[in-house]
Order: structure tokens, then sequence, then C-alpha cells
């Protein structure tokens, strides 16, 4: 096995060592029933994968719809009536 991979049970039994490895030394990979099932990483390099690169606002305001000058309005009429 690579020095980075671990069979399931042996992350199990020794799941200190998994999560120490990967702070020292980059990501671990257990492995379930011989495939790659879990990746054990630091929770700042967790974040940084799921952090959207720009902020919802930045992104709209960013759009190139900002310019279209678009006039919403509601439709304020009753709804349908439905028999029950």
């Amino acid at each position: 096995m690579d020095n980075n991979t671990w069979q399931l049970q042996e992350a199990k039994n020794k799941f200190s060592s998994p999560v120490e490895k990967a702070q020292k030394k980059g990501p671990q990979i257990v492995m379930k029933h011989g495939r790659k099932a879990v990746v054990v990483l630091l929770f700042d390099h967790y974040e940084k994968i799921v952090r959207p690169k720009t902020a919802i606002v930045t992104f709209f305001r960013k759009s190139p719809l900002t310019e279209i000058n678009l006039k919403l309005t509601r439709n304020k009429d009753m709804p349908r009536n439905i028999e029950l």
C-alpha cells in the first residue's frame, strides 16, 4: 500500500494515525473492499474546495445581465377557483 493509503479496518482501529498523517503529510486515502472510499484531509483544505470562488453579491454585480433593464411585475389577479 502507498504511504498515504489505509484499509478501512486499519483506519478505524488507528483513526488518530490517518488524522495525524493528514496534518503532517497531506490527504490520506481510505480503501473499502479494495476501492478508494474516502479521504482524510485538513479542514482548511476542505473549506478551500467547497468555498465559492466569489461572494454571491460580487457574482451578481459582475453578471452581464446587470445592464438589462428588466421591469418585473407581479400578477395580482386572484388565483383560480378549485373545487375540493
